[in-house]
């Protein structure tokens, strides 16, 4: 084995680790996996000579590079038609894959990254890294130009953002099932009493379409959800991020993704996503097959 090939090697010990780091921090697949190739590409240029914590010094890298694209965005920030969501990951229930697995290897559900997704760049980082990676400060004071104290009071700014947005969720698939599958059968019937039953009083639903943005409380969700729904359309059930969710498939092709957040039995939030780029890219055939 020549040294490419051992570098190499060792780099693939990592990557799921680095992709998962790279996946919170920028809520983007693609993104992600560019954040990754930039860290190989600098190790094989380098070599990894003098390097005593190799994995360390990847993930260096990687919060580096996503904390340049999150600050590329807030300097350019985008027109979304409606809200930012963070990108899915979609998969057949009962059926887990080991790359998605690994990915989500911390339930990090949709809803927590569209949470990160309203953080400062400096915190989303300082959090992602201390609070799920256990980076001690000390590593993230440097990346963010801060003392290891400031880091700190960074993180904490962040989690208690997150926490105040967080909710004890059911973490019984088949029981989320269940309550999700309530909801689709009283949209289809135009049942809006059964809705509202299935429904936490202070639900909340986000949506990047136009105009929808955040909306709050049962009944309005409710009316929403009659008034999109679509008869003709199936409802494949399916994983998002780890935890229940609808695909919409009109015409054979992926219309609407919507990820469940349930508690105590109620729907407490959920996430719409209708953009065509982002939905073209799910397998409807590993879903389906």
């Amino acid at each position: 084995m020549d040294d490419k090939d051992w570098l190499a090697q060792r780099f693939e010990q990592h990557r799921a680790r680095l992709r998962a780091v790279a996946y919170r921090m920028l809520g983007s697949l693609p993104e992600a996996d560019e954040a990754v190739q930039d860290a190989w590409l600098r190790l094989s240029r380098s070599g990894a000579e003098g390097v005593e914590n190799l994995g360390g010094w990847l993930t260096t890298i990687v919060a580096r590079v996503c904390l340049n694209v999150l600050q590329a965005r807030k300097a350019r920030p985008e027109q979304p038609a409606g809200l930012r969501m963070p990108d899915p990951v979609v998969s057949r229930e009962g059926q887990p894959d080991p790359e998605q697995e690994a990915l989500l290897a911390d339930s990090i559900g949709l809803a927590l990254l569209v949470v990160l997704e309203m953080l400062d760049p400096a915190e989303r980082l300082a959090f992602v890294l201390h609070d799920m990676f256990d980076l001690p400060f000390e590593e993230i004071a440097p990346m963010v130009g801060r003392s290891p104290a400031a880091a700190r009071q960074l993180a904490s700014r962040a989690r208690r953002r997150v926490q105040g947005a967080a909710v004890p969720i059911d973490r019984d698939v088949a029981r989320q099932r269940e309550v999700v599958d309530a909801f689709f059968a009283a949209s289809r019937a135009g049942d809006f009493d059964a809705l509202v039953r299935v429904l936490h009083s202070d639900v909340v639903l986000r949506s990047d379409v136009q105009g929808v943005g955040e909306q709050r409380g049962a009944s309005r969700v409710a009316r929403m959800a009659l008034g999109g729904a679509r008869r003709p359309a199936s409802v494949l059930p399916v994983l998002v991020n780890g935890t229940a969710g609808g695909l919409i498939v009109e015409d054979g092709r992926a219309a609407l993704l919507m990820a469940f957040t349930v508690s105590g039995g109620k729907i407490v939030g959920i996430d719409v996503i209708t953009d065509p780029e982002r939905l073209r890219v799910i397998d409807l055939g590993a879903l389906t097959g």
